[in-house]
């Protein structure tokens, strides 16, 4: 499957989402305002980290090998086997712990015990968040793009029909309490997609772990946790900072554009991991892997350029639209975040080489070091610059991480067959 007809389909999902996250973001504005923005950012970074763990951190494996492995069923099943082994013992093992500290993790990530059973509400919902995300990689890594798209779609309707109901009634506890269960309803929905495919069975699905593939997937989850822990506590670690030195508003501010930049890039981000992971882990060779890269950055770059420009010619409309005129300080935030987006995009295209060769080491680092280097470059601006030296940080953290995709893995897919892949790999 091309790129453009990937992009195509996957657009009826995306488009979907993005108005389910623009509608939602209007909604929340009115409902919570600025600060409960802020406590909203929290929880999802505390979800991000949890279901990644609680899912053994496989899912891009799961992806890679489902591509990879394509018309051996037998091998597919022994990773599915194993792949749901692992899922469900870690997502089980999240749930108790949750269920047992569900009033430190409220004090972790709230500063208070005001919302503990929010954490209830996970630890009952885990399991089938966890599995949602397996079968969506399967279907991802089969290339059933329909079927991950109807699911998608099922997934971004039950959120909003779900977070405004209990928004409606409950408020910002009504919010938080809809982050942590609506995809427990998903599942159904996917669950049902994946089990009218004609290669399934439910043998694929129920058997040993097997060791080897096990250890392979072991890979991947080790670039999942680092991913999984090092953005969201950044983000954490930003957000504390900026509650501290400019107040629970400005936190908000962040995270209102945060939250904008990741809708109205839904279209690339998505498309990058539904079609580049499984495009990438068929690729045998480096030529291959840079022309590859290059086709996607002369039709994504241009795509996103255009995107970000009109975002911000048309940011107090935007505001005004998406947020409400409470939010008209985070303006300042605009420029920043939109020049970093664009360097998100060509940093991302190349980086995903590593994902799709398990380049574990190279990964790990740099993953860390762009955290490291967004968190101190944000305690440096915002001193300069106030709050919109956040939005700066970000931007010059991505023109280093752009730089380091450039001389550590671009420039090493010159070689003829993957002989650098290989040795990450071995």
């Amino acid at each position: 499957m091309t790129m453009i007809r990937t992009t195509l389909l996957n657009a009826i999902a995306v488009v979907v989402k993005m108005l389910t996250l623009l509608g939602l973001n209007k909604f929340l504005a009115i409902y919570v305002g600025p600060s409960g923005y802020a406590a909203i950012g929290q929880l999802q970074n505390a979800v991000q980290i949890i279901t990644t763990v609680s899912s053994g951190a496989i899912n891009s494996g799961v992806v890679k090998y489902t591509a990879e492995y394509k018309g051996d069923h037998l091998r597919e099943v022994v990773l599915w086997q194993t792949a749901t082994k692992l899922t469900g013992f870690a997502s089980l093992i999240l749930a108790i712990a949750m269920a047992l500290f569900h009033k430190q993790l409220s004090q972790l990530f709230f500063g208070s015990d005001e919302f503990a059973t929010v954490f209830l509400w996970f630890a009952v919902g885990v399991v089938f968040f966890s599995f949602n995300a397996l079968f969506l990689a399967i279907l991802n890594g089969k290339k059933e793009i329909i079927a991950y798209v109807i699911a998608n779609i099922a997934g971004s309707l039950l959120s909003l029909g779900v977070t405004l109901l209990l928004t409606r009634e409950f408020g910002l506890y009504g919010a938080l309490t809809a982050l942590v269960t609506y995809q427990s309803v998903s599942f159904v929905v996917t669950a049902v997609l994946v089990t009218r495919r004609a290669w399934f069975r439910w043998g694929a699905f129920i058997g040993r772990i097997d060791k080897r593939v096990a250890l392979n997937l072991g890979r991947f989850a080790l670039m999942a946790v680092t991913s999984a822990i090092c953005i969201p506590m950044v983000q954490i670690l930003i957000r504390y900072h900026l509650i501290e030195s400019f107040g629970n508003e400005a936190a908000g501010y962040w995270e209102a554009m945060t939250r904008l930049s990741g809708a109205y890039l839904l279209m690339i981000t998505t498309t990058l991991g539904v079609y580049y992971l499984p495009r990438l882990s068929e690729l045998e060779n480096g030529p291959e892997l840079k022309r590859e890269i290059l086709d996607g950055l002369k039709i994504i770059v241009p795509i996103t350029l255009f995107g970000c420009g009109c975002v911000f010619v048309l940011r107090d409309f935007v505001i005004g639209l998406l947020f409400s005129r409470d939010f008209a300080p985070m303006e300042v935030l605009f420029a920043g975040q939109l020049i970093g987006d664009v360097l998100k995009i060509v940093s991302w295209i190349v980086a995903y080489v590593m994902l799709s060769k398990a380049m574990l080491k190279l990964f790990v680092f740099t993953e860390i070091a762009s955290c490291a280097a967004l968190y101190l470059l944000t305690l440096v601006l915002t001193d300069y610059f106030g709050l919109q030296g956040a939005s700066w940080a970000y931007a010059l953290s991505y023109l280093l991480y752009a730089l380091a995709m450039y001389l550590l893995v671009y420039r090493r897919l010159v070689a003829p067959p993957t002989q650098v892949l290989r040795k990450e790999v071995q």
